[in-house]
């Protein structure tokens, strides 16, 4: 079972499909707990419920049939698990500051050049500009700022910045920068403050990001760290493997938190035997000295019958969701305008 939206933050559905052949049993009106505990008070050959977190749905299964065996969804203890560790991630952004090799002096200016020369040797040869753009994959308008230019000195473009407060402390900064990328951002923030500026912390946020998108060592964002933890290593491609080798060395907490996630991917197949090693990887969690991802321990133990149930049994939530995607379709083939008979109609129409 899950539930969708009608109309967001003002009405809803809950959808109830057969686990094991996905048939679309019932759509009931709105997702609060006495409208499920009722339905299933008339069900009660129920032995096994596929759910996701809402504690709504688990108290209305408990009172109505204590019997049947609760499931929570994996593919939501992943998710939960993915939020975690991105804040952690952030958390360590100074440690990964200097993972990337500094950038090799000239490669734009060669690129440029290489570009410039290719494309004025094709209008030597009588190629157009729609030609060219065909033959060397840039755009058209780029071919036709290439072509207008007579040198490809004249193509580098300089960043030119509005006057502004921080104008006085920005070499400086970025200097500062340059030399210790991994300084927290609130040291330099507080020393420009010492000194006289009276900008926004905003303001003072973008000038220093200007500074390290302009340095010659690329950056990790969070984001890009975050998935190549979340990605199965044989999936990786061999500069990405390499990348998270280096993401993961960067610190004693990422390298915890690298195994971490390996040790929970683990435990999404479902096995006996999963119940004892989730025991075991919450411990592990606890005692690693990270704060965010110790916080994602407390969903599975809280509700740890079912987490167990999740990742010990085969039954899962995957169907439903794709009946909650057929389910938008149909309202915009119906421009959200069908009452609820009529959407109920459609949804349970094989």
């Amino acid at each position: 079972m899950d539930d969708f939206t009608l109309r967001r933050r003002h009405r809803y559905a809950t959808i109830i499909t057969d686990a094991e052949t996905g048939r679309r049993i019932a759509v009931l009106p709105g997702r609060e707990m006495a409208t499920l505990e009722s339905w299933l008070r008339t069900h009660p050959g129920v032995e096994v419920v596929c759910r996701d977190g809402p504690a709504s749905h688990a108290e209305a299964i408990r009172r109505a049939l204590p019997a049947p065996v609760q499931v929570s969804d994996r593919w939501h203890l992943r998710r939960n698990l993915c939020g975690k560790v991105l804040l952690e991630v952030r958390a360590h952004t100074g440690c990964r500051a200097t993972i990337n090799p500094p950038r090799p002096g000239g490669v734009r200016e060669q690129t440029t050049r290489e570009r410039w020369n290719k494309i004025h040797d094709l209008l030597g040869q009588g190629t157009g500009l729609p030609d060219c753009a065909r033959r060397l994959n840039p755009a058209l308008n780029t071919v036709k700022r290439y072509a207008r230019m007579p040198e490809p000195q004249a193509l580098r473009i300089t960043p030119h910045y509005r006057p502004g407060l921080v104008d006085p402390h920005r070499d400086h900064q970025r200097e500062r920068r340059k030399a210790n990328p991994a300084e927290p951002v609130t040291h330099p923030l507080q020393e420009t403050r010492e000194s006289g500026c009276t900008g926004s912390t905003n303001l003072l946020v973008r000038y220093l990001n200007q500074g390290r998108a302009e340095d010659d060592r690329p950056v990790t964002t969070a984001h890009q760290a975050t998935r190549l933890l979340l990605t199965h290593p044989e999936k990786l491609r061999r500069k990405d493997a390499t990348l998270l080798q280096k993401t993961t060395a960067a610190c004693p907490e990422m390298t915890a938190l690298a195994e971490l996630v390996r040790g929970f991917a683990t435990l999404l197949r479902p096995a006996e035997g999963n119940d004892i090693q989730l025991t075991q990887w919450i411990a592990s969690a606890r005692a690693a000295g990270l704060p965010h991802l110790r916080s994602s321990t407390n969903s599975p133990e809280i509700d740890r019958p079912a987490a167990n149930a999740g990742l010990t049994l085969p039954f899962h939530n995957g169907r439903t969701e794709n009946v909650n995607t057929r389910t938008k379709r149909i309202m915009r083939q119906i421009h959200s305008r069908a009452g609820s008979d009529l959407l109920r109609h459609r949804i349970l129409l094989p």
